[in-house]
């Protein structure tokens, strides 16, 4: 887990950047199939989503989950089995970051007045599909390992 504010940064730099290049590709593949301009598509929504995604996760989701995580959820004998924390975390995130990043995907592809409820709900359900199992065996663990290599770096200086 990050220890401050700066590995707390490239933490969700590096856990953002990879959970939005894959979600987007799967939200435009799933609208309108992969075809000839697909990865300029991909390339071309890249950037607000990731800027969303971060502001997202580091004003909001990230506040919001660790508050209700670590006062309502947590338990003391967990600190032996770090894996526990981490992957409660790692879904209460998904759980928000889905929510939120679906609507905004939403509201890009289609405008806010054309918005349904049907639609936000099957965009919600998808997208969870693939987040939850994502975060939870390729890119946090990916991610983790990657902020231990910067941690034990740091900590031979």
């Amino acid at each position: 887990m990050p220890r401050g504010f700066k590995e707390e940064l490239m933490f969700t730099g590096m856990m953002a950047g990879l959970m939005v290049i894959v979600m987007e590709a799967y939200n435009i593949a799933m609208a309108s199939g992969i075809h000839a301009g697909f990865i300029v598509e991909v390339l071309v929504g890249y950037p607000l989503a990731l800027i969303v995604a971060a502001i997202l996760d580091l004003v909001l989701v990230g506040p919001v989950v660790k508050a209700i995580f670590f006062n309502y959820i947590f338990k003391p004998e967990w600190e032996q089995t770090p894996i526990k924390i981490a992957l409660c975390i790692s879904t209460m995130m998904v759980l928000g970051m889905v929510t939120l990043m679906s609507l905004f995907g939403i509201i890009v592809t289609f405008g806010f007045e054309n918005i349904t409820w049907a639609m936000y709900g099957r965009a919600w359900i998808l997208n969870l599909c693939l987040a939850l199992p994502l975060q939870l065996v390729i890119v946090g663990p990916i991610c983790r390992l990657l902020l231990g290599k910067i941690q034990a770096a740091i900590d031979e200086k």
